[in-house]
């Protein structure tokens, strides 16, 4: 609504936002979207979300679509951040939320994303889109095209999720299996793309899914009454999400809705999958790919993310930090969750509960700060990752 242009993330270089676009022309880094944050202020208030629908279209002025007939939506956004007493209570913890994705349209975070990048494509006049996924942007994909009367052209790992792949099918959309990893698919997409007339929708590859992901920061900021958590725990494959956070804190200092400080943001990967850790501990501005991949969590086996330098620096920026934890700690912390709070995560949320632990252990994060846990999607999705 406010929209005025695109800049690239790392050379600056502006870009036209009326006109389809996928990465800097300049030097192929992903691009952010800018508003007018003064103008989109003098209706995006604080006491005008009162009354506002309960879904990420709530902040409508800092999201880019310009007319709502091209809003896409099912429904998305506006998840609970729920206590998560019981937990809280086993190590001693003050506050403790876990912020619930799962109950997206869809059943994962990805929902968010897909909306305002399938809005903008509508707004922009295409009909064919594609994405490699790991399995949950590949269902969110399939269900806002349909939605928007769109094709869409998946990739995914031939071992994703079953739930993912029939969801996508089901949905109507043209599901390509690879034998091999996320980025093989990416690969697939970008060979492709050209001959098919495809419009690549893939992580930070395009520059509105970010945008929907953005929201999770403004949702967090309302529901904990204009304060924002000492601590934020996110499970990070593309890292679309911590990266749209940490976007929309800054959105919302200049709004004046918040003031300088921000949560210490901790990105959690897989054993097997740590592309991000592994630099953030060399001190390196780049992660290089990690080689044979592999975790049963199929959203954190992404062994190369094309924004890693902006997740690198935010963590360090936020005196954060990046942790890995292994399969078998993400599967016995998705029961303990769930027994415990009545929440059944996907293996990457149960993943930033085993990455506290590790962090209470080591005296990094506090028992008296307060603390909020991702959940990224529905263990419902991942049902082969769970004894019989």
């Amino acid at each position: 609504m406010h929209l005025t242009h695109l800049a690239c993330t790392a050379c600056g270089q502006r870009h036209d936002a009326g006109v389809p676009q996928n990465v800097c022309t300049a030097c192929g880094k992903p691009l952010f979207a800018h508003y007018d944050l003064a103008a989109a202020g003098r209706t995006l208030t604080k006491d005008a979300l009162r009354t506002r629908v309960k879904s990420l279209w709530r902040y409508r002025e800092v999201l880019p679509v310009k007319k709502d007939a091209d809003i896409v939506t099912l429904g998305e956004g506006f998840t609970p951040l729920l206590p998560a007493p019981r937990l809280a209570a086993k190590h001693g913890l003050n506050q403790l939320y876990i912020k619930d994705e799962a109950q997206n349209p869809t059943g994962s975070f990805k929902a968010r994303g897909m909306s305002a990048a399938v809005s903008m494509a509508k707004q922009l006049g295409l009909t064919k889109l594609a994405a490699p996924s790991a399995g949950n942007a590949a269902g969110a994909l399939a269900a806002y095209a349909a939605r928007a009367g769109m094709e869409a052209h998946l990739f995914m790992p031939r071992d994703t999720p079953r739930a993912n792949i029939i969801e996508c099918r089901e949905m109507g959309a043209f599901v390509t299996l690879i034998d091999g990893l996320i980025t093989d698919c990416g690969a697939e997409v970008a060979k492709r793309k050209s001959a098919a007339g495809w419009f690549d929708v893939s992580t930070l590859k395009e520059p509105y899914r970010v945008e929907g992901k953005k929201t999770l920061g403004y949702e967090l900021a309302e529901q904990l009454n204009w304060t924002l958590p000492d601590v934020i725990l996110y499970p990070t494959g593309g890292g679309t999400g911590l990266i749209g956070m940490w976007k929309a804190f800054d959105e919302m200092e200049q709004l004046g809705w918040i003031g300088q400080k921000r949560p210490r943001m901790f990105t959690v990967q897989a054993d097997g999958c740590q592309p991000i850790v592994r630099a953030f501990a060399a001190g390196e501005k780049f992660a290089a790919e990690h080689t044979g991949a592999h975790t049963r969590a199929s959203g954190l086996r992404v062994p190369k993310a094309i924004g890693d330098f902006i997740m690198l620096d935010l963590l360090r920026k936020s005196n954060g930090g990046a942790i890995a934890v292994s399969d078998d700690e993400m599967i016995s912390c998705t029961r303990e969750i769930g027994a415990a709070e009545g929440v059944f995560p996907a293996p990457e949320g149960a993943a930033c509960y085993a990455a506290l632990k590790k962090l209470l252990n080591g005296g990094i994060v506090r028992p008296d700060e307060s603390i909020v846990l991702f959940n990224t999607g529905s263990g419902l999705k991942y049902l082969e990752c769970f004894g019989g």
